[in-house]
């Protein structure tokens, strides 16, 4: 018996390894592992991205920046390399969809006050009205916390390519007044490889829970 278990034991290992990677398998199989989708311009719709990048279908990125927040501090994409964060564009004296969207940002940021990898970036579309002063004026009276969330300002055009041709995130045509851009209540998810991992409405209490749950599956990914 024992001559006989010494010429099969390589074999009996063999089939234990063999079991076990089976039942790795079926279970990988039976529950995937949660992803987010990463998205390109051409998955998005037409209105919100400029013409120039529609067709792009891979590696599409957030371009480099360089903005003023709400303390006149340059920020630029260094400040959020390695982070995961979210971003939307809003204008101080909004009166329609922005108070909605920065009291759920200020929700984000309560979550998420401890959480090191994830930062906010909220974008003015005026930045010729929205000045540093009143950036910070806002800031105060929301209750901003700048070490988490940077409200910026700057160079018009610069900020209007972010919006259509980086976040993929605002209308260029419509009912604008003097502005030639309709921003929208999409806060976008991008992740720590400058990507964007997700859109969701500002404006919608369900859609800021699937936000935050959608962080947590990226944080381990």
């Amino acid at each position: 018996m024992v001559r006989f278990f010494a010429k099969y034991k390589f074999f009996g290992i063999f089939l234990f390894v063999l079991s076990v990677i089976i039942i790795i398998i079926i279970y990988n199989i039976l529950n995937p592992k949660e992803r987010l989708p990463v998205y390109q311009p051409n998955m998005v719709t037409n209105e919100l991205v400029d013409s120039t990048v529609q067709e792009v279908r891979k590696y599409h990125t957030i371009a480099d920046f360089e903005l003023y927040n709400q303390n006149g501090d340059t920020i630029t994409q260094e400040f959020y390399n390695d982070k995961i964060y979210v971003a939307d564009f809003f204008f101080t004296t909004c009166t329609t969809i922005c108070p909605i969207m920065t009291d759920h940002m200020l929700q984000i940021q309560e979550e998420l006050k401890n959480d090191p990898e994830v930062l906010l970036l909220s974008h003015t579309v005026i930045p010729q009205a929205d000045s540093v002063p009143q950036l910070k004026k806002y800031a105060v009276e929301k209750g901003v916390n700048d070490d988490k969330w940077n409200l910026v300002t700057g160079d018009k055009k610069q900020i209007y390519e972010l919006a259509r041709k980086s976040y993929l995130a605002a209308k260029s045509e419509g009912d604008a007044g003097p502005f030639d851009l309709i921003h929208t209540e999409n806060f976008v998810l991008v992740d720590k490889k400058k990507r964007i991992r997700g859109f969701y409405d500002g404006t919608d209490p369900e859609a800021i829970q699937d936000l935050l749950h959608d962080i947590k599956v990226l944080k381990k990914d």
